[in-house]
């Protein structure tokens, strides 16, 4: 995600000299009012019913996040691990830490998770990430980058609200988490103070071990752009000897910063790397998952320009619009460049070279490793193409690099709005930049999240009433199997853990695990021959003839599952399409014979072995 080192903390570059007051604490009651207003506006139609409603685009996503603040507050208060867990994918666990575990989330939030539930608790999180993000993107640069208070409310507003953070709104519970590079950003400043080194380091491992709980692919991404953007900085000729002064007590602060994020994190990082149900790499193709060309220059769909029918469709999902910041805002960016390096000294460029340099980079790695424009796909190599395979790169999405830029866009507009302010233009100079930051940023105005409404979990779990089906963590499946397409199993899951029922585990879920090809990740596990058929029923609602290979298979699949109940709701949630439960109904009674009517559910009963 965004990032910004310790460079910044330079002033602003200007002819004349200006007296910068600290902003008051109405000032910051103010900004923290709007980046309040303007998260639970972008989250309003959960608010409608926090319970009842999901993400249109991406409910699925809003299932595992809500199921990671059950388990992980569960995990915490009942003496199990936070990294792994057997209640999904039986028999074979999942593996938290190559997921995204928010255990940091879930171990903060579970008494209110306890209090209200995992949705509830979800959408508070979701609506702090970007209040958040924009609070922190403020403090930082009216604190400790320079900024006056106009610059640093546009720059924090900017960041915060940016299309990419938007989309990732859509259920990300990492991705939104713009706040996080803030605070990072803010320890590796502190490193730079003389003989300051150690308390620094302390400080910032423990913001790297948050990170890492929250979002760690945004945590690469920002260490990757500091180090590009230092790197440029440091080069400079003209602050190559304050680069050499500085850099003893900074490598000793990141030295400490290592050892401590290292005893924190080093059970995590070992199951990462090397622990049961890991695998290297990812699941999702890096050619699609690239930045489209185009995309630079598009709106966001939900955005006043996408709500005015001027967004398109180059990302591969709504979740994935990493940078769309509009054709105007690139102009912006390229004029306001343009009018700081010409009132520049020359000696002092090097924070505009780094920043310009480290925005280049991101958006050509983002572009992935074959270039992509206007949703054509060439064979064109580009540079990620050489680092794809690479550790920790062959993990990462490339079209996420984008969300770097977007900040350093931000962090340019505030150093320009310091510069028009401490040596105001003509007026109609002054008009025309006006009417440029106008023309390019109210389009990018976010508008509400889509909400849909969700089906709710059944009587027959909220009741409790499943305890007389299930051993304590015996193995109850509903259909179809739970997976990213059909993820009511760990919400049911999430209420029983929340609601202090107990434990019942599910064969299946929404996961990343291994038995991808080449050994790379896959999301859920290897199908068998059981859910496969009942999730073509799910979807198509076409009733295939079942032989007794079938019904063999079944037993075969279930056994192996451990399953004592299979469950049948009325009502079943479908993130991307709608689930066909009458012919679900009719193929499973082929499969398993007459189901028995609980409450509002068919079950089921599997005799054990």
């Amino acid at each position: 995600m965004p990032l910004s080192p310790p460079a910044l903390a330079e002033p602003a570059p200007q002819p004349s000299t200006t007296t910068r007051r600290r902003p008051d604490r109405r000032v910051d009651l103010l900004v923290a009012a709007l980046a309040i207003a303007g998260a639970f506006w972008v989250t309003s139609g959960l608010w409608l019913d926090p319970n009842g409603r999901a993400i249109t685009v991406n409910s699925s996503d809003q299932a595992l996040f809500e199921w990671l603040l059950a388990y992980g507050g569960h995990a915490l208060t009942h003496g199990q691990n936070p990294f792994f867990t057997d209640l999904l994918n039986v028999p074979d666990g999942v593996n938290l830490a190559v997921n995204t575990s928010i255990t940091v989330y879930a171990a903060l939030f579970a008494p209110l998770t306890y209090l209200v539930g995992a949705p509830a608790t979800f959408l508070v999180v979701l609506t702090a990430n970007l209040a958040g993000s924009a609070y922190a993107w403020y403090w930082l640069l009216s604190r400790h980058l320079g900024r006056g208070v106009p610059a640093a409310v546009l720059g924090g507003l900017f960041i915060g609200f940016a299309p990419g953070l938007v989309a990732h709104a859509n259920a990300h519970l990492n991705w939104s988490a713009g706040w996080v590079p803030a605070v990072l950003v803010w320890g590796v400043l502190r490193l730079r103070r003389p003989g300051r080194w150690l308390p620094g380091g302390l400080v910032l491992g423990v913001l790297v071990a948050v990170a890492f709980s929250v979002a760690a692919e945004g945590l690469f991404f920002t260490a990757l752009a500091c180090g590009v953007f230092l790197g440029t900085w440091a080069t400079d000729r003209g602050r190559r000897a304050e680069a050499r002064a500085a850099l003893p007590d900074f490598l000793r602060g990141l030295a400490v910063t290592a050892v401590v994020a290292f005893a924190l994190l080093a059970y995590p990082l070992w199951l990462h790397f090397l622990g049961p149900q890991g695998f290297h790499g990812t699941g999702f193709d890096p050619v699609v998952h690239a930045e489209d060309i185009a995309a630079y220059g598009a709106y966001p769909q939900r955005s006043l320009a996408g709500l005015a029918g001027l967004d398109s469709s180059l990302a591969p999902n709504p979740t994935e619009e990493n940078s769309f910041l509009g054709l105007p805002l690139l102009v912006l960016a390229v004029a306001c460049l343009r009018l700081l390096w010409r009132r520049t000294e020359p000696g002092r460029r090097a924070t505009l070279r780094a920043l310009g340099v480290t925005a280049l980079v991101f958006a050509v790695l983002s572009w992935g490793p074959r270039v992509k424009i206007f949703g054509e796909h060439t064979d064109i190599p580009l540079p990620y193409a050489l680092l794809g395979h690479l550790p920790v790169f062959n993990a990462a999405l490339p079209s996420r690099l984008a969300l770097v830029v977007a900040p350093l866009l931000g962090l340019l507009l505030a150093h320009a709005v310091d510069l028009l302010r401490a040596a105001p233009p003509t007026r109609r100079a002054r008009t025309g930049w006006i009417a440029g930051f106008a023309v390019a940023l109210l389009p990018l105005v976010p508008v509400p999240l889509l909400t849909v409404e969700r089906e709710p979990v059944p009587r027959f779990i909220t009741s409790g009433l499943w305890r007389e089906y299930v051993s304590p963590r015996g193995v109850l499946t509903p259909l179809p199997l739970t997976l990213d397409l059909a993820p009511d199993g760990q919400r049911w899951q999430a209420y029983a853990l929340t609601h202090r029922q107990g434990e019942f585990a599910i064969p299946s879920g929404f996961f990343l695990g291994p038995g991808g090809p080449d050994g790379r990740g896959r999301i859920g596990p290897v199908p068998r021959a059981t859910d496969a058929l009942l999730l073509e029923v799910a979807e198509t609602g076409e009733r295939p003839v079942v032989t007794d290979a079938d019904r063999a298979a079944a037993r075969a699949d279930l056994r192996y599952w451990r399953v004592e109940v299979v469950v049948l709701a009325t009502e079943v949630h479908g993130a991307k399409f709608p689930i066909h439960t009458e012919a679900l109904l009719d193929v499973a009674t082929d499969l398993l014979g007459p189901p028995e009517r609980v409450s509002d559910v068919w079950l089921w009963r599997i005799p054990p072995v």
